[in-house]
């Protein structure tokens, strides 16, 4: 349904701030999406023109944006959100039989495209398969709007959306200790923060196992080696290349 005219003013003024982050209007248009998804749970139509209008370009150029980027809905979303990682490392540790298993406990088919998007019935549960959620070292990883839970089985993935339709609390694994909604999350990563972005621990102990072998073993990183002319961060083979040949550069 359109906007109301309260809606478009609240919207208006946050634009505004968003926009003024940017040198140029245009940049905005990411946070911009997730503004308006903000407020419909999904990017609509009436979110696209005014995205359009608030950057003075087309509404087609906004839609070439929105449906290139997974992480805009062009339909309404649920409440929770929850992204199976079928990437490479967590596929083999147990995201397809995760998804699947996912997918058949809420009623759907497993085998569709691999793209579409599950929903329950009461809104409050979306399944989506996906690509790498940059967390390899806690595979399998499953999302619930953008919070991670780590080292995920079938079992607890099914008691993860039990908990979620029953709304049972939630914690992410790592990160803060409430959950947000899908709305909640867009508003977020339109750059307008829930005061929640420093809970949590920053690495959790699988990503640190390097460092601590390192620091066990006494090792560490080579000194930067500085170029020819004495400025350091080039490349170690520019002092070795070779010298140049022709008259131009013929030594006397």
């Amino acid at each position: 349904m359109p906007f109301s005219d309260e809606t478009v003013a609240r919207l208006r003024a946050d634009a505004a701030e968003i926009i003024g982050r940017y040198p140029r209007a245009r940049s905005a248009l990411l946070p911009l999406l997730h503004l308006v998804q903000s407020e419909e749970g999904y990017v609509s139509d009436d979110g696209i023109k005014f995205c359009a209008q608030m950057l003075d370009c087309t509404e087609t150029e906004v839609v070439g944006v929105a449906s290139f980027y997974t992480m805009y809905k062009r339909s309404p979303a649920a409440e929770y959100q929850v992204g199976v990682c079928t990437n490479t490392l967590c596929a083999i540790m147990g995201g397809d039989q995760i998804y699947a298993e996912l997918a058949s406990h809420l009623g759907a088919d497993a085998h569709g495209d691999g793209h579409h998007t599950i929903m329950t019935d009461d809104g409050k549960v979306g399944l989506d398969r996906v690509e790498c959620n940059a967390a390899c070292d806690y595979a399998p990883v499953i999302m619930v709007n953008w919070e991670f839970f780590d080292n995920m089985t079938p079992d607890s993935a099914r008691q993860l959306v039990d908990d979620l339709r029953a709304g049972t609390k939630v914690t992410p694994t790592r990160g803060p200790g409430r959950l947000c909604t899908w709305k909640e999350a867009s508003r977020i990563l339109a750059g307008f923060g829930d005061g929640q972005a420093g809970d949590g621990p920053s690495a959790g102990p699988a990503s640190l196992v390097g460092l601590q072998i390192a620091k066990e073993n006494g090792w560490s990183a080579p000194p930067p080696q500085a170029s020819a002319g004495g400025s350091g961060g080039s490349s170690p083979r520019a002092s070795t290349a070779p010298e140049p040949t022709g008259n131009s550069g013929a030594k006397k």
